[in-house]
């Protein structure tokens, strides 16, 4: 796209959000990156009328005028720069944003007086237009009070916009809302999006519907005879892929294993783990570096060995989970990682929820890993629907006393309360000696299983 048709494109735009509703009474405004430029929207002006020569151009790096409109005749104000500028700009620093749009729309202003500090929706499909959430996501969007003057919100703005990594727009208290995306189109599809989620919540909360919380069915509030009082669901080749554990995440933690101990050298979560790693060593019989004798490079390099020498054998060490989660956790955070799930998991959590069923997870990965998957699938943030989470700290799963302390952790009346469902036949039978009902997942990578006394299924929405 030139410099031209980023004008037009602009004046085109904000035509469109005036029909809208978005940018009446001369308000609002539109800016697009272009190269090392910003084609900006000027202020005070009848947005729906404008044309592509009417568009300021301003420097990419320092905000400076590059290039004004020319003035028109009265009763034509002369062209200003619109006081948004500098919150535009602070986008396209902070975010690298390809695009900018704000709007002064009336569900905009009316979600600000809905919530404190922070707009949240969840279980719209809506959602799924925003960039790194899906339709289980609780959508959070920062709210930031309003000042007499545009130009005044700058530093409120760049402190909402830090504050929330994965924040695409910001709202302002009984004034509009600020959207931003890598495009134009992402920022006008986001901004498209955001604006019937803001009209979702005013409807809805003027029927009493809180859109921050999961929906109840009514027809479902009652637990239904048959349906389980606790599942618990293991992982790899049951919720997830075995794929995804085997050619994601190991690989994934294994290519930082480097750059984990360097850059977080010195603290507190790298030093626990290297001292786990120090006496897990000395119960190998192995040597390791001492902290006031060695170098931190050798430090370093024995505890990247251990770690590659327990992920080489499959082993599931204490200190190795520790490591790989903290990576993990990194990962997830920046978007780096999304847990893939079975088609059928999400809706089956979710049924269960409703039916009033408590859902746990029990995997060999730590609870801490755990959470962090299912807080980042492909499909939003799982966790509201999940009671909590069980390790190997309760005991091998393969081991019927591990099922006994899960039992007697979630106070069941009776083991037969509990359904358990894995694609491992050895953890089927531990979990069926303690007294539970056992299900196993039949799933496309799984290992073939012959001769099974248990119920195999191949999706969860037969026993949801």
């Amino acid at each position: 796209m030139d410099l031209q048709e980023a004008k037009n494109l602009v004046a085109e735009l904000c035509a469109g959000l005036y029909t809208q509703g978005h940018v009446s009474g001369t308000g609002g405004g539109i800016s697009i990156k272009v190269g090392d430029q910003i084609v900006m929207a000027p202020s005070g002006v009848q947005k729906e009328r404008m044309k592509g020569e009417d568009m300021f151009v301003l420097d990419a790096g320092s905000g400076d005028i590059i290039e004004t409109p020319p003035a028109k005749p009265a009763p034509h104000k002369p062209p200003k720069l619109s006081e948004c500028s500098p919150l535009f700009m602070s986008a396209y620093e902070l975010r690298g944003a390809g695009a900018v749009l704000h709007g002064h729309s009336l569900n905009a202003m009316l979600a600000t007086m809905l919530y404190e500090d922070e707009f949240t929706v969840t279980n719209i499909e809506m959602i799924k237009g925003i960039a790194g959430h899906g339709f289980y996501d609780n959508l959070t969007i920062p709210i930031i009070e309003n000042t007499a003057r545009e130009c005044e919100l700058t530093d409120r703005l760049r402190a909402a916009i830090k504050e929330y990594p994965r924040a695409t727009a910001v709202l302002v208290r009984r004034h509009g809302v600020y959207v931003w995306g890598d495009n134009w189109i992402q920022a006008k599809t986001q901004f498209e999006c955001y604006e019937y989620l803001f009209e979702a919540a005013v409807r809805m909360h003027a029927l009493g519907i809180d859109a921050s919380k999961p929906p109840v069915d009514a027809r479902k509030k009652r637990r239904v005879e048959h349906a389980p009082k606790y599942v618990v669901l293991d992982i790899e080749g049951t919720v997830a892929p075995i794929s995804f554990v085997s050619e994601t995440l190991f690989p994934y933690a294994r290519a930082r294993l480097v750059e984990y101990f360097t850059n977080g050298w010195g603290t507190a979560e790298v030093e626990k783990d290297i001292e786990m790693l120090r006496e897990y060593a000395r119960e190998q019989g192995s040597p390791f570096p001492e902290a006031d004798e060695s170098s931190k490079s050798d430090i370093i390099k024995a505890c990247v060995s251990i770690c590659e020498a327990d992920m080489d054998q499959d082993k599931k060490s204490t200190p190795l989970k520790s490591v790989q989660g903290n990576i993990w956790t990194a990962g997830f955070a920046k978007g780096e990682l999304k847990a893939p799930l079975f088609d059928d998991v999400p809706s089956a959590i979710v049924d269960w929820y409703r039916h009033g069923t408590k859902v746990y997870i029990y995997s060999s990965g730590s609870r801490k890993a755990q959470r962090d998957l299912f807080s980042h699938t492909t499909v939003g943030d799982l966790t509201p629907y999940l009671q909590g989470f069980f390790d190997t700290s309760s005991g091998a799963k393969i081991e019927e006393a591990s099922y006994k302390n899960i039992a007697l952790s979630l106070g069941a009346t009776s083991p037969s309360d509990i359904l358990f469902a894995t694609d491992n036949i050895n953890e089927a039978i531990a979990a069926d000696k303690a007294g539970w009902n056992v299900i196993v997942t039949d799933r496309p990578g799984n290992q073939p299983i012959t001769d099974c006394k248990f119920k195999m299924v191949k999706d969860l929405s037969s026993i949801a």
